[in-house]
């Protein structure tokens, strides 16, 4: 409690840049994996190439690849964009596949339907199979989230501010509560992040809340009823 009194003034700057850390890599990498995930539902042949390359960017260790960026990219070694693009890199290798498996979720008699109905292409993937695949993003969305804030914590070894400043600076002076401070505060941080985004997704996808409580109200199935009768 001592170091916790003498070290409070540090801990929002720190908040401050985990979240900046954080919430960077997972829009970007958001936003570049939708078009990518639907190359991969899209094609058979670009889907085997796309999603294992993404799932070999996923197996890199993650410390192994910040220190390599910047050699290979030019970049200042104590900065911290190795850290954002090296957490982008992941984002993307997560959310493609969960791309290609929220566009694969959406019913074809729908798209056929819109076809239909005189929809381009273009008009269909904006406003029939984006919204539809809408909840098996935000699932990935979710994941993504959770994995970068945690991964974050891995730049404080290479001289980049973040929360996990408290986990090298508290083992290297064995102080065991800094440790603890650090890892409630960035589980803090995923758990409100996640939370944003249910609600976001509530608010974005309204119908899918529609869904839920009809579901809920359906009665017990002839099988379940039977199964239970039995």
């Amino acid at each position: 409690m001592n170091w916790l009194i003498n070290n409070y003034e540090s801990i929002l700057p720190l908040l401050l840049n985990h979240l900046k850390l954080s919430v960077i890599p997972i829009v970007v990498g958001f936003v570049l994996a939708i078009p990518l995930g639907w190359l991969a539902w899209r094609f058979r042949m670009t889907r085997g190439i796309l999603l294992t390359i993404a799932a070999l960017l996923y197996t890199i260790p993650s410390l192994a690849l910040i220190t390599s960026l910047p050699p290979l990219l030019g970049l200042p070694y104590l900065s911290e964009s190795p850290v954002i693009i090296a957490l982008t890199i992941y984002a993307v290798a997560i959310m493609a596949r969960s791309a290609s498996d929220a566009f694969g979720s959406v019913d074809p008699g729908v798209r056929q339907s819109a076809t239909a109905l005189g929809y381009s292409g273009w008009q269909r993937f904006w406003q029939v199979d984006l919204p539809l695949a809408g909840p098996v993003l935000l699932a990935g969305l979710r994941v993504v989230a959770v994995s970068t804030i945690a991964l974050v914590t891995v730049g404080a070894i290479v001289g980049v501010k973040s929360l996990g400043y408290y986990f090298t600076d508290g083992y290297q002076r064995h102080i065991v509560f800094e440790v603890l401070t650090g890892l409630v505060l960035t589980m803090a941080v995923a758990l409100l992040i996640d939370g944003l985004l249910v609600l976001l997704g509530r608010l974005a996808l309204p119908w899918t809340r529609h869904d839920s409580r009809l579901s809920s109200r359906l009665p017990v199935t002839a099988p379940m009823a039977g199964g239970l009768a039995v």
